[in-house]
């Protein structure tokens, strides 16, 4: 059954705030008052695009060549301008977050990335950014999402739908002989710009922390908890270390010991781990979650089979309502790009400064209800990935 999440895959329709600690500023346009863009008068400014941009590139966007640069920011910038039209229509509807569901936001972001409040401090004032700033731009991600969700809700699946998805896909839906797997990871690179709290710098360092997890696993600490603290890997800390489900063929593809394998496979019981173990550079603890050791092929009266395709179908149309959404929002919306007009004026060097240098592109001033930085903690997110050592199919028959 592990199948269906292919079948069923769904993209993001405009790209949403991200984790805190991942933004750098570093490189950003001396002057910070230019406006790259209206949405009916409301103003994106310049700084938004460079802060985005700047994540973009690891902090270096001198690294870029300009033809990188200015696609980067015309790509960076078209998101933003997707993102105030939604914003500015669901301030329209009146579906507006309420400043508890800001805090909460806000507070669900620090605790699935394991930041303190110190780490959560340092990573504003490593952006020069504001709480005002903030939370605004948690504001504008949970009001899309309710605007979003207001459409949504009326969807609805029939039993003919779902019968008939499953008699067309009836092949992918089975439990195949595999493990669900969970797993702490300790990486000796340097990982703090993925935001990790708890970062080992070196090989010396990552040896002792993955050592001192161990002993608090073996203590009767809970292994979902631990990785969400210490893990450094930002896939998967966010599930309690849960990484899905593996065949044997998964995880030989993915380059686990053999011997580690035939662990999973034999003696290791479900809710074990293993000792630290160390390949591809990297230590790692695994958690036996779940062990089949048979294929077995599923109806659509096998426990979930209906919901998961009821889900699937609805996401699908999610997808398709969004795009719609958005399509009607922009045609209404007034938008004027002063980045791109620029760079049409200045076609000999796209209207941009070269890499690294500090001249600005928009020419015109930012008004006093300028938008803040885009930028922020809030429902969903997507860090800078550090590496897994194995992609597997989602667990869903949990």
């Amino acid at each position: 059954m592990q199948k269906i999440g292919k079948v069923f895959a769904v993209t993001c329709l405009v790209a949403s705030a991200v984790v805190l600690a991942g933004c750098a500023t570093g490189g950003a346009p001396s002057n910070d008052n230019m406006v790259a863009a209206t949405v009916n008068g409301r103003n994106i400014m310049l700084q938004e695009v460079e802060r985005a941009v700047n994540r973009q590139a690891g902090g270096n966007p001198s690294a870029l060549s300009q033809l990188q640069l200015a696609q980067a920011r015309l790509t960076v910038l078209d998101e933003l301008i997707k993102r105030e039209v939604l914003f500015q229509r669901a301030e329209r509807e009146k579906v507006l977050p309420t400043e508890a569901q800001i805090d909460g936001a806000i507070a669900q972001q620090k605790e699935q990335t394991g930041m303190t409040q110190e780490d959560f401090e340092k990573g504003l004032k490593a952006q020069n950014m504001s709480m005002e700033t903030l939370r605004e731009e948690a504001r504008k991600t949970l009001a899309i999402t309710a605007l979003q969700d207001k459409y949504s809700g009326k969807i609805a699946i029939s039993d003919r739908e779902v019968e008939d998805f499953y008699n067309s896909n009836r092949e992918s839906f089975k439990n195949q002989r595999g493990v669900a797997i969970a797993m702490i990871m300790v990486d000796p690179a340097d990982n703090a710009a993925t935001g990790i709290a708890d970062d080992a710098k070196n090989d010396a360092d990552a040896k002792l922390k993955i050592d001192n997890i161990y002993q608090q696993l073996q203590g009767g600490a809970d292994f979902a908890t631990v990785a969400r603290a210490k893990s450094e890997d930002i896939n998967s800390l966010r599930s309690g270390g849960d990484i899905g489900f593996a065949t044997e063929e998964d995880l030989r593809t993915n380059g686990f010991p053999p011997e580690l394998i035939s662990n999973f496979f034999g003696p290791m019981q479900v809710g074990d781990y293993t000792p630290p173990q160390n390949f591809r550079g990297k230590w790692y603890i695994f958690k036996l979650a779940e062990k089949r050791l048979q294929t077995e092929n599923l109806t659509l009266d096998s426990p979930g089979v209906r919901q998961q395709i009821t889900q699937g179908l609805t996401n699908q149309r999610k997808q398709i309502l969004n795009a719609a959404l958005l399509e009607v929002a922009i045609n209404e919306a007034r938008i004027i790009n002063n980045l791109a007009a620029n760079m049409i004026n200045n076609p000999g060097n796209l209207g941009l400064r070269p890499a690294g240098e500090g001249s600005t592109p928009a020419q015109q001033p930012a008004a006093p209800a300028a938008s803040p930085a885009a930028s922020a903690p809030a429902t969903s997110s997507s860090p800078a990935a550090t590496s897994s050592p194995v992609t597997v199919r989602p667990n869903t028959n949990k």
